[in-house]
Parts: structure tokens; sequence; C-alpha cells
């Protein structure tokens, strides 16, 4: 056994980011609630969301094109029933919002400012300037803390969870950083709200602790994966020295324009909706002119928004820019794609609940079906506050369930064998057969929905599809390398792909992502990563438990499950672009 010592609770909850804030603070108060993180609170990506939440609040919008611009966002491949129940509470989770005292942007007549952002055919985003995110965990923060039922615990990390006599997840190990020792908590409801996996990629929007490991937490207990190859690059991040910056989606929504070196617009070429597309279009987009112009990034230009503007709704982007020696009032700004969100993840119902009882899931680890192939813009705050309330909402309605011991925890090291294969439905509309997919012994896998109509297609023109093939799949295989400097090679391509000689450690890991299943993908490519995810798999299994071993044969399964899926998927559809 793991543990050295087990406590008990009622409610535990492994993320302390929005969507297990929300859940922890709308729970009664007579439950006992404890609340995990990795890192001191607020952490994760929850205070890095500059956009805001999605929502129709005015009476030249309409629920039903909120639901039309997600699903034509999501590629036509999002749950309809979870997209419509999602953005039906949008209204009342920002009225829950302003309730808790979140101080979200007004006109001067006192009525909620609404934006836009890509992908929205109306102004319906709710926020706090363009730091929505900071703003909102801000406000809730103390709340959280003065909660008399809910205990935080920081600096804890989950490694394996774990199941009672009647297959049921009734508790966790953990690590604690303060105390340096491993610990068992039991609880009656058990909510992974660990975030996404963008810093799985060596260039990625996403804070340095979202490395998917609630995915493979939740997996190696048998809960369905679902969606997990629709990973999205945001189009527009910041391209100079420094940490990787994302420049908010509003920027576009609000005029501004992404130049060649030229000072040429170019995505009205490529797309009739120009810099108001999805961010997979711009992406691509971004990536094909990038490389027909040799160059590391494009530019983008919210000159002609003015001082006032820029100062009064993005002043969070103005001063990063200036502490990098750009100036957004006066400078164009060079941009390039980098990994953001996870739009796939553990499969839940519009409770939260996964396929394994006593185990729920929320926020960018949870798969409820609402982003589809894509996600739209600024609705992942909003499923955060939503889905953390249904979630609550759910745990507060259940019979409480009778405690029974736990069976001997799985031997890690199985994670690594893939002894057995089970099938698996593939939702590519084209797709007449199931494939097969090897998992570890008696372990589901259900990476795809097999629910969903066909895809509309592209609002590209032909002409303009062409010309994204011409400029990408030039030396097919090659064509997605990164060079050092969070940007597409510029054609001198170097064989620099991960060797199975080499031993496995995250810098590698996040190399051979970038490389091989990020934003621009191929079959060569795909099995090469599988292949040395499957040997390393195999090499970590072999070395002496430790946190270090523990923590990256994690990371590893949940690579492993994210490029199975992708080679899975043959055709490109939303986020997921196959060059073959």
């Amino acid at each position: 056994m793991l543990q050295s010592g087990s406590t008990q609770t009622q409610v535990l909850i492994i993320g302390a980011g929005l969507a297990g804030t929300s859940l922890a603070l709308s729970l009664p108060s007579s439950m006992h609630v404890t609340l995990l993180s990795s890192a001191p609170v607020p952490c994760g990506a929850s205070p890095m969301a500059l956009g805001g939440l999605a929502a129709v609040l005015s009476a030249q919008d309409s629920l039903e094109q909120h639901i039309e611009d997600t699903l034509e966002a999501g590629a036509r491949h999002s749950d309809k029933e979870a997209v419509r129940g999602i953005l039906q509470a949008a209204p009342d989770a920002v009225h829950w919002l302003l309730e808790r005292q979140v101080p979200l942007d007004r006109t001067e007549d006192g009525q909620l400012h609404l934006t836009r952002e890509g992908g929205h055919s109306r102004r319906r985003i709710v926020h706090a300037a363009d730091a929505s995110g900071y703003a909102i965990m801000q406000a809730l923060a103390p709340q959280l803390a003065k909660a008399p039922h809910v205990q935080q615990r920081t600096d804890c990390l989950a490694l394996t969870l774990r199941r009672n006599e009647q297959g049921a997840v009734a508790g966790v190990d953990i690590y604690d950083k303060h105390t340096h020792r491993y610990e068992t908590i039991l609880a009656d409801h058990v909510v992974l709200a660990t975030g996404g996996l963008g810093s799985l990629y060596a260039h990625s929007t996403n804070p340095d602790s979202a490395l998917g490991e609630g995915v493979a937490l939740a997996w190696r207990v048998g809960a369905a994966i679902r969606d997990l190859e629709f990973v999205q690059f945001h189009p527009t991040c910041l391209h100079a020295e420094g940490p990787t910056f994302l420049l908010t989606e509003a920027l576009r929504g609000e005029g501004g324009h992404l130049l060649d070196k030229q000072g040429r617009r170019f995505m009205p070429a490529y797309d009739a909706r120009a810099e108001l597309a999805p961010r997979d279009i711009v992406s691509r987009a971004i990536a094909a002119h990038m490389r027909q112009e040799g160059s590391s990034h494009v530019w983008l230009d919210v000159r002609h928004l003015g001082a006032d503007t820029l100062q009064q709704h993005f002043p969070k982007a103005l001063e990063e820019g200036l502490c990098r020696g750009l100036d957004l009032r006066r400078d164009w700004v060079p941009v390039a794609p980098a990994a953001h969100y996870s739009c796939g993840g553990i499969q839940t119902d519009m409770s939260g609940r996964t396929t394994v009882p006593g185990l729920y899931a929320v926020g960018e680890v949870a798969c409820t079906g609402l982003h589809g192939a894509n996600r739209l813009a600024s609705n992942s705050l909003l499923e955060c506050v939503v889905m953390g309330r249904a979630v609550a909402e759910a745990i507060a309605r259940s019979k409480r369930t009778q405690r029974s011991a736990l069976v001997p925890e799985t031997d890690a090291a199985t994670t690594s064998s893939i002894s057995s294969s089970c099938s698996y439905t593939n939702s590519n509309p084209s797709s007449s057969s199931s494939s097969q997919a090897s998992v570890g012994p008696n372990w589901g896998l259900s990476l795809n929905s097999s629910s969903h109509s066909n895809p509309r297609p592209s609002l590209m023109t032909a002409t303009a599809a062409d010309a994204v093939e011409n400029a990408i799949i030039a030396n097919n295989d090659k064509a997605c390398q990164y060079d050092g400097n969070n940007s597409y090679s510029n054609g001198s391509h170097k064989n620099h792909s991960s060797s199975t000689n080499n031993p496995p450690s995250l810098p590698a890991l996040r190399n051979l992502m970038q490389e091989h299943v990020g934003l621009l993908r191929n079959h060569l490519g795909l099995l090469q990563a599988l292949h040395t995810l499957d040997h390393w798999r195999g090499q970590i299994s072999l070395l002496p438990p430790s946190l270090d071993q523990r923590t990256l044969s994690l990371q590893l399964d949940t690579a492993w499950l994210l490029t199975q899926a992708a080679l899975d998927r043959p055709r490109s559809l939303g986020a997921h672009y196959r060059l073959d």
C-alpha cells in the first residue's frame, strides 16, 4: 500500500481552478469538502484566461444563434444536447458570478459590456478588461478561503485513484509536498478538475502544470476518454522573447487585422470570415502563410482601434507588449500559434459523472461534448461555472455511499504494459468500421463519440483551400516542425525528432508532441511518436518507484492516448488536421 496515513472527506475535488472553485462554492455548507491543488491558489489556467464568458444577454442575440456558432466552430462534432444545456445555463452562470462580486466590465449606462470574438456572430462576451480569468479568481479566492465547509490543501499531487470493493472510486493516493509524505484520502465523491494538457507541447499558452495527468488517472481506473485528438492551437500568441503570452481573441473581435510582412491582410483569402474565423482555421492559415513567406511569425495590427480603446479594454495586452519593447498603439505585433486548449478529455454526462461510479470530472479535463472538434472562444470559462454548479447539485442530491475497504492498489507499472486490446468506435463519419487500439489490461477506451452528423464544409473557398494545401503539404512529413522560437520552421528542416534511444523526460516528451502531434499531423509522424511513447512507457515502468517516475508515467500515458486518437482519425476535422 502506498499511503503512510489516511484522512476522510465527503467530497474530494482535485484541482482549484474555476471549475473546482465553482463546484466547491456551490456545494451545501453541510458537506465536508477537501480541495486539492498542486500549487498555491489561485493556480492553473483559469487566472491566465484573457477573454470572458459567452452568454446571450442582448435582445439582438438568441440562444439558437449561440448554439449555431458553437456547432459551426466545433465542426458539427459537438453533442447537441450538451451544447443546448450548457449554453441555456449561461445567463444564470453570469448572474452567479455577479452575485459573487466578480467585477465584469460595464458600459457608461451600467449595462454589461459585451465584446465579440472569433467564431461569434454577435457580441455576447462578458469580460473584465482582457484579464477576465484573473479577475474572476481574485474575486472567488477569498470567498473560498472563508468557506467553513471547504478545506484547502495546496502543493498536493494526485498519483493514483483508488477503488473500493464495489468498483467505485473512493479515494486517491497523493503526495504532500509540504510534509514530504504520501497519503491516502478517502471520499464519498471524487472529482477531477485538473485542467488541460497543453504543456505536453513545447510551445503552449498553458501553465507548466497543465500536463494532462487527470486524463491518465481516470483512464487507469477504466473511465472512458473521448475526443482527445482535438487539441486547439491559439492563433495569436506573442512571438517575442520571454514566456508564451496569448493575445486575446477579442483584439481581432474588435477589428484587429492579421498582416503579412508586406503589411497586407491575408485572412480574407483563406476564409470569408477573415480574422473572425474559428481558431483552427486562423491557426492553419497563419501556419500556411508563414511557410509561404519563410517567416517565423505574422503580424497583428490593432493600431486603428485607437489608444483609448486599447487602454480601456486591453490593458494586459498593452502592458505585456510594452514589457517586451512593443507598443500595440504604434507597432505591428509579431504572433504565431501555440497549443492552447484540449477539447476532449474524460467523458461525462451533464452532471459531470464519468463512466466509473464515484468519479466525476469537470472543466478542461472533462469532455461534455460542448466543444466538439474545436472550441468556440469564451465557451470554456462558461463551461467551468455551469458544470461546476451542475456537479455540485448532482452530488448534493446523491445518496451518501457506504464506505467500504479499498482494494489493493494496482501496480502502476502495468500502465506501460500493452498486452491486450479492445475496440472503440471512431466517430469519423467516413469510417465504416471500428479500429483497434492497444490499451492496458481491462481498461475500457472510448476515444470518440459515434453519434454525430457529417460536418459542414469550411467556409474556405476552393482556391484558398488549395493555397493552404500547396503551402503546407510540401515535404509532407516534415511540415509541422518548429524552430526554437515558438514558430514553424521556414523550410530548412533538420532531423531533430526524439529518438527512442533517449531516456524519457518531460522536455523530450514536449519536443516529440510538438513535432509530430501538433497543429499539423501526418501518418508517419504519428506512428513515430506512438512508437517512441510505447518505448518510453516501457522504460519508465522499469525504473524504481519515485515521485518523478510516477508523474512522468501519467504524462506519458496521456500523450500516448492523444497520439493514438490522432492516428485513429485519418481525416481532418476541426482542430485535428491531417496533412495526408
